[in-house]
């Protein structure tokens, strides 16, 4: 990705995941919008951007955060929302473990409390410690966590795998994570 595409990437993941009338836009309520509509909103900040760059970024995207559906009319976020929209997300046994990247300066809350999807509608946990470990890294010096993912599905606790592979749950309790 360019430093462009970075920038729009930002940009499309707040108005798609967080502040959509901040660019004029209305989600559906499975969070798709008219890929128009994001053109025309790029345009009116003065960035304007065509289909093929959008496109682009998309397709580029180091998470796979954004899809488009498959008459390539629509976009949406794929998850990390704070706004409500309904899920389509796939329900799934979990492996053993999974991982979450965070810093140093949240440790003691996570530890007391556990994970808590915060402004989200889920916490997010990674299937391998490399990628929680960049996740954690945007933010500061990485901490990886490790969750006894299959543990708590055992004993109840919902997840759902997205359609680019991270795992949301509602809540991870403190028992269930460790630092290896």
């Amino acid at each position: 990705m360019t430093r462009d595409d970075t920038a729009l990437s930002r940009t499309l993941s707040y108005w798609l995941r967080h502040k959509p009338e901040a660019a004029g836009l209305a989600l559906d309520l499975a969070g798709w919008t008219p890929i128009d509509a994001v053109l025309a909103a790029f345009a009116a900040v003065g960035r304007p951007v065509d289909r093929d760059g959008l496109l682009r970024v998309v397709a580029t995207s180091d998470k796979a955060r954004f899809e488009v559906d498959a008459a390539r009319e629509l976009i949406r976020a794929r998850q990390g929302h704070s706004v409500a929209v309904a899920s389509d997300w796939v329900r799934a046994v979990p492996p053993a473990h999974l991982w979450h990247g965070t810093v140093e300066r949240v440790l003691p809350a996570i530890l007391a409390e556990g994970l808590r999807p915060m402004a989200r509608h889920h916490v997010h946990l990674s299937s391998d410690p490399e990628t929680a470990r960049t996740v954690g890294a945007r933010r500061g010096r990485p901490i990886v966590l490790r969750v006894a993912a299959g543990r708590l599905a055992a004993a109840g606790h919902p997840f759902w795998v997205t359609g680019n592979g991270v795992w949301l749950a509602e809540h991870v309790p403190p028992g269930a994570i460790e630092r290896p």
